[in-house]
């Protein structure tokens, strides 16, 4: 039970340490929001600390398991269950963060700096060109989506699902997800930190809830994964608007 708890703690702070080191510690001063950001250089700490960092997360929990429960780790065939829910919910969120976006949420962002902000983090990943934002946000969405999936949902939820009960489980997994948003967030809306970047990671929250349940109801990872991909094909989308076409 000890080593248990020892190694969910880790695994639900590890990506906070990690997502504060190099998205803070190691990143370039912000740029004023009023001031573009130009031909700004990349910076190869970043990229370093990012890869290590996520190379780290993502097999802690094939390292752990091949340690304690080898037998776990059998590949399973593609389950179906659910799909259809990942499917209609991401397509719902995604609707309706577009509804929300063109209603009015593009010029707020665009008058506190957002994307000016969005701009120089992408820099520092050599990503602020449109072919390559699209890669980006490609690998996000659909590869990344899926080890963050594996990671808090098929790990950190379903280790804690067998100690706790499921809205204990699904409510502690989905802050621990939501914690490195934070960070994330808090720098893209440093002086609205309690306006933008906490409603946001309260949705964030929401979204790893509802996904943890799915993963519960239907014991596959592929329905949140295809929830959380069609929600991040959407947030990317908006982000290539604010940095491109303005």
């Amino acid at each position: 039970m000890k080593r248990e708890w020892s190694a969910l703690i880790f695994a639900m702070t590890f990506p906070t340490v990690m997502t504060w080191f190099y998205f803070v510690a190691l990143a370039r001063p912000q740029v004023a929001p009023a001031t573009e950001s130009i031909a700004a250089p990349e910076n190869f700490w970043v990229q370093t600390a990012y890869g290590a960092g996520k190379a780290i997360q993502f097999s802690f929990p094939v390292l752990f398991l091949a340690l304690v429960e080898p037998r776990s780790l059998r590949l399973g065939r593609p389950r179906t269950n659910g799909m259809v829910l990942g499917i209609g919910s991401g397509l719902l969120v995604g609707v309706g963060i577009f509804v929300l976006y063109w209603a009015g949420l593009r010029y707020w962002l665009i008058d506190l700096g957002t994307a000016t902000r969005i701009r120089g983090k992408i820099e520092e990943f050599n990503c602020a060109t449109p072919i390559r934002y699209v890669g980006l946000a490609g690998f996000l969405a659909v590869g990344h989506s899926l080890l963050e999936e594996y990671y808090w949902r098929w790990f950190v939820f379903g280790r804690l699902r067998r100690l706790l009960s499921l809205p204990f489980a699904a409510t502690l997994s989905s802050l621990a997800f939501m914690a490195h948003h934070v960070i994330v967030l808090g720098q893209f809306f440093p002086n609205d930190f309690w306006t933008a970047a906490v409603p946001f990671s309260i949705g964030i929250a929401v979204g790893g809830g509802f996904w943890a349940w799915l993963y519960d109801r239907s014991g596959s990872i592929y329905s949140p994964w295809l929830s959380h991909l069609l929600v991040d094909v959407a947030i990317m989308a908006i982000g290539y608007d604010l940095v491109f076409h303005r």
